[in-house]
């Protein structure tokens, strides 16, 4: 306990990412119930980090879509006199910054080229998924607590639903909310870029099927810049789809996805939230080993996931993201709607719109 009195998690890249890293903090609050405990995370997904229980501050990476200055940063490190840091996803500059913090205790990566920089190595290769992303973020705590083997553990996620957010969200779902369409349906058909994606042709057959069926009300989200295949999917699902093409906030999705009752999308940040936050999901993912549903698919009970009947090594899905992947084409729509279908039936109702 004397070696961890100030901790801190860094996770400073993206939403799917740190929502994975979440479940270190109550475990680390419950093995060091006394510590201080602050993360540093981007201020994009630093907006579902604010509020969460176990922390006592978080930090900011960056500002104005920029890094804050390394000097500056350093100057916060070391005014908080951290004696454990926790770099979870390392970057040469962030190794260099945690070590010239003079923190006592750095953890990380035995295989990187600056892993010199860390004093308390955990050797897992990453990219070999044997395990999930989630459990290796929490094999990391090996080096505070050595006895801990990261299996096991049933995660915490902790993410609060901003008051003011739902309540905006519920404004924007009460119109048609009266045609009777009770299950809220989210397809996001997207991913940032982060993983090969299902045709958009295809996710416009599914959100047409979806929309058709009774009592379901379809909502199509996305990120700033793929507002035009929200926009494109939602048209062909037909009038009294939602779409929200990059007009959500971080919190305002959040809270959408809390008052879904499914959502279907590709491997990115808001399947995870989705998971977070409870909603059943509908997982798309390649097969390839580095971008699979086995390292970064939906961790939970609550899920459907479909992958490519296809080798694991096909170089097509490591090529240019701007180009069609087959392999994900090959996924039929019959079987994401059947998957849709079976979800539907065996979740709760859920109303749509609070209060």
């Amino acid at each position: 306990m004397s070696n961890h009195r100030r901790i801190l998690v860094v996770r400073t890249d993206r939403l799917g990412d740190v929502i994975l890293t979440l479940p270190m903090l109550p475990l680390l609050r419950a093995w060091f119930p006394g510590s201080y405990l602050a993360m540093l995370v981007s201020r994009y997904a630093g907006d579902i980090v604010q509020g969460n229980p176990h922390l006592d501050e978080v930090l900011w990476y960056d500002r104005d879509r920029l890094q804050v200055p390394f000097a500056e940063l350093l100057r916060a490190l070391r005014l908080r006199a951290f004696e454990t840091v926790l770099v979870v996803y390392p970057t040469p500059r962030l190794a260099w910054m945690v070590y010239r913090a003079g923190i006592r205790n750095r953890v990380g990566t035995g295989y990187r080229p600056y892993s010199f920089l860390f004093n308390r190595r955990i050797y897992d290769h990453r990219k070999d998924a044997r395990y999930h992303e989630l459990e290796y973020n929490l094999r990391l705590l090996r080096a505070v607590k050595p006895e801990f083997t990261g299996s096991g553990v049933t995660p915490q996620f902790d993410i609060r639903v901003d008051p003011a957010a739902r309540e905006r969200v519920t404004a924007l779902l009460k119109p048609g909310a009266e045609s009777g369409g009770r299950h809220l349906v989210v397809v996001h058909p997207g991913s940032g870029g982060s993983a090969r994606d299902w045709p958009p042709a295809q996710f416009e057959q599914l959100a047409a099927r979806l929309a058709a069926l009774p009592g379901v009300r379809v909502c199509v989200t996305g990120g700033p810049a793929e507002a035009a295949l929200a926009n494109q999917v939602a048209a062909a699902a037909g009038a009294g789809t939602l779409v929200f093409p990059g007009t959500l906030t971080l919190k305002e999705l959040a809270a959408l996805l809390d008052a879904a009752t499914l959502m279907v999308g590709n491997s990115s940040g808001p399947i995870h939230l989705a998971v977070a936050l409870g909603t059943p999901v509908v997982g798309l993912y390649p097969q390839h080993t580095a971008m699979s549903a086995g390292r970064w698919g939906p961790y939970t009970e609550n899920k459907r996931v479909l992958e490519p009947e296809k080798p694991p090594d096909c170089e097509e899905c490591t090529g240019d993201q701007s180009t069609p992947c087959t392999c994900m084409a090959s996924i039929p729509v019959d079987e994401v709607f059947r998957a849709c279908k079976d979800l539907l039936r065996s979740t709760g109702r859920k109303d749509v719109v609070h209060g």
